[in-house]
């Protein structure tokens, strides 16, 4: 009788203590970004979300209401980005910061943007502007592509495979500027104008082009996940590389050619519509998804007019297909740190993929002290790291540090979950199943610090965030931690 008892005491105890480690308070590890640049990306001191409840302006995290699956976050592999990143480092330095760019002992991008043909960040080996596209002379009746050629993406192409070898799962978008100028209707050129609508053959050549383009890298060991027919579309320019295309013509080239031609191909890249400003995109998505949705994948968004609801507009009109946030820059024309990671907070990191964006990608990966070189566009934008031309000194950009709070830790696949926001704090969360940890982001985007109260189901954390500064917490699950 008194073994059964002292059993039953055991088997109490144990229960009681699994009980115990059940409710063990999640431990919230946080990294630190300040406006006045103190802290950048920094680990901090680890704390405890504890069951006691302030009565403090409060922030809510709600795993149960889920929105969108994330793809990736990155930048653009432009020309001028490859050939400072190829001509401008040792290989030792290249290794390391390839290393930071695209593992997780870094910001661990996880996605890339690069250029079909030329963008206005496009040169030669030397370094000098350059302007082509894959196929620059006509070729015979019968085979009009004869001369369809990637080879002057050589150093693009190195830079990608660079990266793929840092982070295997790193997916791809290709973007043309523009299409072969012997394929445009008016003056043959590659800076500006549009597509020969009179030849209804333009279309079906242009087509083939795009599928020899997705076969010519996927040879190269480089398949290419997404694919915008234009960039920026509704705007072109003598100055570099551009194309028009308005909606109703891009509705009829991916319907009716592009589509088939890739599905015909065997191709499994997702085709994206638009690819240009939030201000104008409503009514483009609509048109072009409205007949072409079989072929589509979704619609993407650029940061230079407009708000980042339009993701939020477009996504209730067709909440099955995707949002994309494909460019932003930075540049010289503001300066200061801390109102540069507000912004980029509020509109970017933290205001695109609150309105549903699978991705944030900004403009160029890397750029020199002289903000380029360039091919006739932006004279003083901004890259994601400085590379110093003469030097080779690494320079990490606000956007290096905005991107990182988010790339570091939310890998493809990971869900965004509910948080609400404050009047001067802003706020996105994730949850990652594999790992079963919840991602929070708070950015403070006033001149004061704000104090507030983070609570996940019955745990609390208070914190204080300094003026024109974000946070990053990251916590398992309770119990499991």
């Amino acid at each position: 009788m008194n073994k059964l008892l002292l059993f039953i005491l055991l088997a109490l105890c144990l229960l009681l203590l699994l009980h115990r480690l059940e409710d063990t308070p999640p431990v919230a590890h946080s990294w630190l970004t300040t406006g006045d640049e103190r802290y950048l990306l920094e680990k901090q001191s680890d704390r405890l979300l504890q069951d006691k409840k302030q009565h403090i302006q409060t922030i809510t995290i709600d795993k149960q209401k889920t929105y969108q699956q994330m793809e990736g976050f990155g930048a653009a592999m432009s020309g001028s980005s490859a050939y400072l990143l190829s001509n401008k480092l040792s290989g030792q330095a290249r290794d390391t910061l390839f290393a930071d760019l695209f593992t997780e002992k870094g910001i661990h991008l996880s996605f890339l943007r690069h250029t079909i043909g030329a963008s206005d960040y496009s040169v030669d080996a030397d370094g000098n502007s350059a302007t082509y596209t894959y196929a620059d002379q006509p070729g015979s009746p019968e085979d009009p592509l004869r001369y369809f050629s990637t080879v002057r993406d050589q150093t693009v192409i190195n830079m990608l495979h660079k990266a793929k070898q840092h982070n295997p799962s790193l997916q791809i978008m290709g973007t043309p500027w523009t299409a072969p100028p012997w394929l445009k209707y008016g003056e043959q050129t590659w800076n500006g104008f549009y597509l020969d609508y009179t030849k209804q053959n333009t279309y079906k050549i242009y087509a083939e082009y795009f599928v020899r383009y997705l076969k010519s890298y996927q040879q190269k060991g480089l398949p290419i996940d997404y694919l915008s027919v234009q960039n920026e579309p509704l705007f072109s320019t003598d100055a570099y590389p551009s194309m028009t295309m308005s909606a109703a013509e891009q509705r009829h080239f991916i319907q009716n050619y592009l589509g088939p031609a890739l599905q015909e191909a065997g191709l499994d890249t997702s085709v994206l519509a638009y690819d240009h400003n939030w201000d104008k995109g409503e009514s483009y998505a609509e048109t072009v998804l409205d007949a072409a949705s079989a072929y589509t994948a979704g619609t993407a968004f650029h940061c230079y007019a407009g708000d980042p609801e339009t993701g939020s507009d477009v996504h209730q009109l067709h909440p099955k297909k995707g949002i994309y946030f494909t460019e932003c820059s930075g540049g010289a024309w503001s300066k200061d740190f801390g109102n540069n990671l507000s912004w980029l907070m509020d509109k970017v990191i933290i205001g695109a993929t609150r309105n549903w964006s699978k991705t944030v990608l900004m403009w160029n990966l890397a750029l020199d002290e002289k903000n380029g070189p360039t091919n006739g566009g932006c004279s003083n934008c901004r890259g994601v790291i400085t590379v110093n031309s003469q030097t080779g000194a690494i320079t990490k950009n606000v956007e290096y540090y905005a991107l990182g709070h988010l790339s570091k830790f939310v890998q493809p696949g990971a869900i965004r979950i509910s948080s609400t926001q404050l009047p001067n704090i802003h706020t996105v969360a994730f949850y990652d199943k594999e790992t079963e940890e919840i991602i929070f982001l708070a950015a403070n985007t006033s001149s004061k610090k704000e104090k507030f109260q983070l609570a996940e189901e019955e745990h609390y954390l208070t914190y204080t965030l300094p003026p024109l500064s974000a946070v990053t917490f990251t916590w398992k699950e309770s119990g499991k931690n």
